[in-house]
């Protein structure tokens, strides 16, 4: 049974998608790269359950397969 909430849980989501879209501009791709891998790390923190993370980082994982 999965635990990783998957329907939509954040208020205001158009908001929170235009704050991190502008928070990147202006940054070399590097230093989005380097951003993203530091929020990824504060929110990790956050959920802090590593069954959650794990279940996270397979899902993610599996998104990011290229068609079969």
């Amino acid at each position: 049974m999965t635990r990783l909430a998957t329907e939509l849980t954040i208020a205001d989501p158009e908001g929170f998608y235009a704050e991190l879209v502008a928070v990147h501009e202006g940054l070399s791709p590097e230093a989005s790269a380097a951003l993203n891998a530091r929020l990824i790390l504060i929110l990790a923190n956050q959920i802090g359950d590593r069954g959650i993370l794990n279940e996270a980082l397979q899902d993610a994982a599996r998104d990011s397969l290229p068609p079969a």
